[in-house]
């Protein structure tokens, strides 16, 4: 596949590297020679210097016959007439664009993204994805990580094993025996600074942070297993009251459940923004590292605080300021992935990397085959595919313990119609089911092997 990606910035770059390593002919495009050259000189792809929308320079790089254009470049306009000449010059058959303005996403404009308007297939905004990864971090606030698949059946949690987790040192298979009716399996494991998909005998270890693959019922017992904790977030503090911010206190409001909200909002004019926005939630217009503007929002009786400004520094020392004041959790938006190992020895409980959030909404819309989901994990070493099985797929009618997987991936559950099932060795994969497989970054190649389909399905 010919694919042209407009933006050589942390979100390009990410794709760039997925899509190349997978043997895809990729040219990366932007108007900064440095990033252009940083591109071509650690990944397998062509580089073009120029504004992304101008059509000489999509000539250049290949447009005439490229299948798939990616724009995301920081400006919203500039990727919407990349992909509308994309269109309309070289007819290029499939256009996906970054847009981070609401005003453009609002319901209401809907079917301003079509062939004979904006010729934009599939548009993904940042705000929202992130909004959507803090909400489903705050319904695990005992979790690390957690993604949801399956319709919502299904759950990926990323749990931090501490000394008094009580099945340390159980090998895996022992695990499946102890809790047969737990609908649950361990697919990774960091030891060390190092993911790897575990073997049958292995035994988790204290300080290990496991992936785990769980029905959505099972979740809780999942967690107590692990020695964790389930309680309900019923107070929450919102750090940042721009659209992460307020895309999470909509989303709060819209609850049947009754959550109380509050934001803390630097700018004056942003925060009066939110509270027009709003109807339940108490939008105060302050600094969220002032400790008295903290307890002025009752951080000490909150069950979380989620720190999503703009700024990752702010995000961090409010994040710790307000676990000093009493907050049991905190939540914060990071932008760059090498501050994560500070997460652990500043006592965050977990963290949102939009970037990750967003390539991992890219790449599942430009899978080969039924891809309906797709998580990135860490720094794009591993990945959770949810695909459906088609006939033409060489896994289709056999079992599990049939089917020749690398030693990277394991499957996480199986789907057929809406029952959710684990996959134990004797279950039976048909077309039409929905498989979720963890997968090592080096055996996604394989997998999508594995989910191979005519190039009608593509």
């Amino acid at each position: 596949m010919k694919v042209i990606i407009c933006g050589a910035g942390q979100v390009g770059w990410q794709i760039a590297r997925h899509l190349s390593g997978e043997k895809n002919d990729v040219t990366v495009v932007d108007m900064n020679a440095d990033l252009v050259r940083r591109a071509t000189e650690t990944l397998d792809v062509q580089g073009v210097v120029g504004f992304s929308s101008y059509p000489d320079v999509l000539e250049r790089a290949g447009a005439r016959d490229a299948d798939m254009i990616i724009a995301a470049t920081h400006s919203d306009e500039v990727n919407m007439v990349t992909c509308q000449v994309a269109h309309s010059v070289f007819d290029i058959t499939r256009k996906i664009a970054r847009v981070r303005a609401q005003n453009y996403l609002e319901p209401l404009y809907s079917d301003l993204y079509n062939q004979d308007r904006l010729a934009i297939d599939v548009v993904i905004s940042p705000e929202r994805e992130v909004a959507e990864a803090a909400l489903q971090r705050l319904a695990a606030p005992s979790t690390f990580d957690t993604e949801s698949f399956m319709n919502g059946r299904a759950q990926l949690l990323g749990i931090a094993l501490t000394e008094d987790c009580p099945v340390l040192n159980t090998p895996l298979r022992q695990l499946s025996d102890l809790f047969s009716t737990l609908r649950a399996i361990v697919v990774g494991v960091r030891r060390d600074d190092r993911l790897f998909a575990p073997e049958p005998g292995d035994q988790l270890l204290a300080d290990d942070q496991i992936y785990v693959f769980s029905h959505s019922e099972d979740v809780n017992r999942t967690l107590e297993i692990f020695g964790k904790t389930t309680q309900k977030q019923e107070r929450i503090v919102i750090i940042g009251g721009g659209n992460v911010g307020l895309g999470v206190a909509r989303a709060l409001e819209a609850r049947t459940d009754r959550v109380r909200a509050k934001i803390i909002e630097k700018n004056r004019q942003t925060a009066e923004r939110a509270a027009d926005a709003l109807e339940r939630t108490i939008v105060l217009h302050g600094d969220g590292m002032d400790i008295d503007m903290l307890m002025e929002a009752s951080i000490d009786r909150a069950d979380a605080v989620l720190a999503v400004t703009d700024d990752d520094k702010t995000n961090l020392l409010a994040a710790v300021r307000a676990k000093q004041a009493g907050c049991p959790m905190a939540i914060a938006l990071v932008n760059d992935p090498t501050l994560a190992p500070l997460m652990s020895p500043l006592d965050i409980d977990a963290y949102i990397n939009p970037r990750a959030t967003t390539v991992s909404s890219i790449l599942r819309h430009i899978r080969h085959g039924r891809v309906r989901a797709i998580y990135s994990i860490g720094d794009a070493e591993a990945e959770v595919i949810e695909a459906q099985v088609l006939s033409t797929s060489p896994i289709s009618g056999r079992l599990v313990r049939e089917i020749e997987f690398p030693e990277g991936v394991l499957v996480g559950a199986v789907m057929k119609g809406d029952k959710v099932l684990k996959p134990m060795g004797d279950l039976r994969i048909d077309t039409g089911d929905v498989v979720a497989l963890f997968a090592m970054a080096s055996d996604v190649p394989e997998v999508e092997r594995l989910l191979q389909v005519s190039i009608d399905f593509f």
